[in-house]
């Protein structure tokens, strides 16, 4: 919902500066229809990887913190969103309880994040599975970079 580029890059932008976090890599911004609740607007989603000495729930907190001020509320799943952010793995760390699943429980069933990631981190191995060869066997044949939101969010 509303100015999706606009709130990936505030998003990274309050990350980076943290003296805990810092973005290291950003992906291109995918546009891809949306799916669970299709009647709304496509997706658009991206990657970055972050170096951070936040513990996984300390950062999964901060993230948390980021969609609520960006104007996030939890209505309905798949529901339209402001912004969603998952963390996707925590270097070779596995976590699994009531708040956080780590790595991703879905992200290898899902192009709009295996195509990103693949772009900024290809040999990345997650479970023993290696980004890049999971990319390349996904169905992506919806995913479409949005040029100006990429820009945007590389400026």
């Amino acid at each position: 919902m509303g100015d999706v580029a606009d709130a990936f890059v505030t998003a990274l932008a309050t990350l980076d500066a943290r003296a805990d976090c810092r973005i290291t890599a950003r992906s291109s911004v995918w546009r891809t229809p949306p799916w669970g609740k299709i009647d709304q607007p496509d997706f658009l989603n991206m990657c970055a990887l972050l170096d951070t000495t936040l513990a996984p729930h300390a950062l999964l907190d901060v993230c948390l913190s980021l969609e609520a001020d960006a104007g996030r509320m939890r209505y309905e799943r798949w529901g339209p969103r402001v912004l969603d952010i998952d963390l996707l793995a925590y270097g070779d760390l596995a976590v699994s309880d009531e708040r956080l699943v780590v790595p991703h429980p879905r992200m290898f069933e899902r192009a709009f994040v295996l195509v990103p990631l693949a772009e900024i981190a290809p040999a990345l191995s997650i479970g023993g599975r290696q980004v890049a060869s999971l990319a390349k066997v996904c169905d992506a044949a919806d995913l479409k970079v949005d040029e100006d939101a990429t820009l945007r969010v590389r400026a």
